[in-house]
């Protein structure tokens, strides 16, 4: 492995864990402690990290910490959820992203699929499919509300409205079997109100750790959604409410 792809494995290790011990990250690359060391420095160097007695820490800036903190809870559900909805994206398709953590972890997941059309609010994102594949993204602008590193408002809603996306991918903050989908921030619940009826097919994606929890404002209903992709299988009184849809566990 190049030492630049290394670095950009153990950036993305660091990202999820926070924290990585030398000995760890010399067994994973099957290199030694001093090639590590070398690594870390390196990153330490250029910003992104910095050492600790043993190993390297993730170093984060107060704009960034919120939304990387909830990027990286549960993150091996979100991962797996990315992967099983990536699944669901061909060759070619026209692809709408919202923000959200696991948005941007399906981003990432979208490795093999070539010459997509993305739309999308959020900045890591835009980041993640920009020149990836023969990609062309288009990016939502007005404000940036630096807590979901992604654009809301009344621009953001006029510019994604003039696409026809074959899928709209929606991350979902909370599910309640009686009341739908649910979110904690009023633009992002509104921008999906308004996108939902452009897209051929509507996908929900919500690790289990969001089931039967309260959100603070309705997105969507269930029946305005097409597919609910999950890291489990729902409680029997979810799946009962979700019965219309299809329901794919990664």
């Amino acid at each position: 492995m190049l030492q630049d792809t290394r670095q950009s494995e153990i950036y993305n290790l660091l990202q999820v864990h926070r924290t990585c011990t030398i000995t760890d990250l010399a067994q994973r690359f099957d290199v030694s402690d001093e090639t590590i060391r070398r690594d870390i420095r390196q990153l330490e160097e250029e910003g992104f990290a910095f050492r600790v007695r043993g190993g390297v820490t993730l170093k984060e800036t107060a704009a960034e910490a919120p939304y990387l903190i909830r990027r990286n809870q549960n993150a091996e559900k979100k991962q797996a959820i990315a992967l099983k909805a990536a699944e669901l994206v061909e060759d070619g398709m026209t692809i709408l992203i919202n923000s959200g953590s696991t948005s941007y972890w399906l981003s990432r997941a979208l490795t093999k699929q070539r010459n997509l059309t993305v739309v999308t609010n959020a900045l890591e994102v835009a980041r993640e499919m920009t020149g990836r594949n023969g990609c062309k993204v288009f990016f939502a602008g007005g404000e940036i509300d630096y807590d979901y590193q992604s654009c809301f408002g009344h621009e953001t809603e006029a510019f994604m409205s003039r696409f026809t996306p074959e899928l709209a991918f929606f991350a979902i903050g909370a599910v309640d079997s009686k009341r739908g989908l649910l979110d904690f921030h009023n633009p992002e619940a509104t921008l999906k109100a308004c996108l939902w009826p452009l897209a051929s097919r509507v996908v929900a994606l919500a690790n289990s750790s969001k089931f039967e929890r309260q959100g603070i404002v309705k997105s969507l209903d269930f029946k305005q959604i097409d597919i609910f992709v999950t890291d489990q299988t729902p409680p029997s009184q979810l799946l009962k409410a979700l019965n219309e849809v299809e329901v794919l566990v990664g």
